[in-house]
This record gives structure tokens, sequence and C-alpha cells, in this order.
């Protein structure tokens, strides 16, 4: 049974991940200083966002660093370490960005937006959903303008597609039958996921 989840408690497993992400815990960068690291190397915005996504995709998709982290982190009981664990990762990389496009990663839209951006390509559906037109991006007057209900609604929504997600890769099964290394393998944290995801948030956070 404590495998068992439930929209709510991907909820309370997003909420969690962000603040680690934004606040940062302890031998590991918060989400704005990683930012600032890449922001301070030569090149475009984008060009700065594309090589942190390519270091997602390699050095922090490995075992020793993925096998580190439920030492790191305070896990929630609400949900699987393997899952916790990929929340985690993806969405320090996600607020990064969003910080590396000049918005506030502490402000609630901001927030709700890097939570959709794990929806993938997914993400134009759920904005859809709700109300938002959009472009081919996101303008940062869009994000200002999101009212709290819009929030709630996409919030609401991501939490619906990420509990599908999680149910479909089987990571509630393996939860407590797989060592947390093997299971966050096995479980979601693959490149092109990893990939596809950190392109969304450069999409819609990072204007050229």
């Amino acid at each position: 049974m404590g495998t068992q989840l439930t929209q709510s408690k991907i909820m309370q497993a997003l909420d969690w991940g962000y603040e680690k992400a934004v606040v940062g815990v302890p031998g590991l960068d918060s989400a704005i200083e990683l930012a600032d690291d890449y922001l301070s190397q030569s090149g475009s915005t984008i060009d700065k966002a594309n090589s942190l996504i390519r270091w997602q995709n390699t050095k922090a998709a490995t075992s020793g660093f993925l096998s580190g982290l439920p030492g790191v982190l305070a896990m929630p009981v609400t949900v699987p370490a393997n899952i916790a664990s990929v929340i985690y990762v993806q969405l320090r990389m996600i607020a990064a960005i969003a910080h590396m496009g000049g918005h506030d990663v502490k402000d609630d839209r901001v927030k709700t937006l890097a939570y959709a951006c794990l929806a993938g390509n997914e993400i134009k559906d759920v904005i859809k959903e709700v109300g938002i037109v959009v472009g081919t991006k996101l303008t940062t007057k869009a994000i200002e303008s999101i009212s709290t209900k819009t929030i709630v609604a996409i919030n609401q929504k991501v939490g619906f597609r990420l509990l599908t997600k999680f149910g479909e890769k089987g990571a509630i099964n393996i939860a407590k039958a797989v060592p947390i290394v093997g299971g966050l393998i096995g479980g979601g944290l693959d490149l092109l996921a990893t990939n596809t995801i950190g392109n969304v948030a450069r999409d819609t956070f990072i204007h050229s």
C-alpha cells in the first residue's frame, strides 16, 4: 500500500522537489547557482541553456550522481524515492533555465510553468486546456498575467499527467523491489525524456 500514488501525492512531491531545487541542499548547487555558473560562460543565453541541458543529459543521469541523492535529500514519504529523485533533478534543470531567462523562480506562476514543462511536448496541450493562448513560445507578459485560478488548473492537469506517466513506466511497482539506482534508471530518468523536458523549458522561458 505504501507505493500507491495519487495525484495529491504527486503534487506534494513537485512542491518538495521545486523547493529543494530553488533553495538548494548541502552538497548540491541550487538551480540559481547552477544557472549563474552557465550564465558566466560565453555565448548567447540559448547556447548557455543548451550547454546546461547537455550536461544534465550526461553527468546528472549517471548512476553515481543519482545514487547519492537519497542520502543528500530528505525524501518525502509520499512518493517512492526513485520518483522523487527524478522530479528533483528535472525541476532543478527547469528552474535553472527559467532563471537564465530572467524569470523569478520563487514566483508561483513561474513554478507552475516549471511543473508544466515536466509534461514535455504535451505542455502546449496543458496550457491550451486552461484557456491560455500561446504562439510558438510563452511570453513574459503571458506568464505575468496568469491568475491564481489558472495556476490551480495547470497544477491539477500536470499532476494527472505525471501520475499517468509514472504509472505507465511501472515506477510505482518497482519502488520497493528495485535498488535506488536501478529504480531511477528503470523508472523514468531516461536521456530522451530529460532532453525533451530541457528543450521545452528553454523554449518556454528563454526568448531570443
